[in-house]
C-alpha cells in the first residue's frame, strides 16, 4: 500500500478550509510550504544567495527557475523510486513542487546562476542597482 501523505495534502486541506474557513490554515503556512522544500536565503553586500533543500532530484532538467523582479519561482519535480520496493512508510517529499520566494530587493535578471549539489538547489542573484544617472535621449528628425 503507498502512503501518499505529501501528494493528497491540498486535497484533504481544501475539504477543511470548506469546513473550519480559508483563514484557518494560514498559521500552519510555513510548516506546509516547508514539506515541499527547506529554504535558506543568505545575503551578501549586493548579492543573495537561495538554497533549498531538494534531496533526491535525478535530472537537473526537472526543475525550473523564474525571476521577475522581486519574486523568485521554483518549480520542478522529485521522483524517488526504487526499483523492486514499493514504499510504506512517505516521510521525504517527492512529486511536483511549486516554490515561489519573495526577495527583499529586485534583481539582474540577466545575472543569475543555479547549479545543484548533493541535495541542494544553488541559486546565486545579484542586486539591481538603480542607475540613477541623467541620460540624454536622442530626437529623430523623421522629416528629412
Amino acid at each position: 500500500m503507498k502512503m501518499d501523505q505529501f501528494k493528497n495534502m491540498n486535497n484533504w486541506r481544501k475539504q477543511w478550509d470548506h469546513f473550519f474557513g480559508d483563514d484557518f490554515w494560514n498559521e500552519f503556512t510555513p510548516f506546509l510550504d516547508n514539506a515541499h522544500s527547506q529554504l535558506n536565503l543568505y545575503q551578501g553586500e549586493n548579492e543573495l544567495l537561495v538554497v533549498l533543500s531538494l534531496p533526491g532530484l535525478t535530472k537537473v532538467e526537472d526543475v525550473d527557475i523564474y525571476v521577475n523582479h522581486q519574486t523568485l519561482e521554483v518549480q520542478g519535480k522529485i521522483n524517488l523510486n526504487f526499483k523492486g520496493f514499493d514504499i510504506i512508510q512517505e516521510g521525504i517529499f517527492q512529486g511536483s513542487f511549486q516554490r515561489e520566494i519573495q526577495l527583499p530587493y529586485t534583481v539582474k535578471e540577466d545575472r543569475i546562476k543555479a547549479s545543484y549539489k548533493r541535495g541542494l538547489l544553488l541559486i546565486h542573484l545579484h542586486k539591481q542597482i538603480p542607475d540613477d544617472s541623467r541620460k540624454k535621449v536622442e530626437v529623430v528628425d523623421r522629416d528629412k
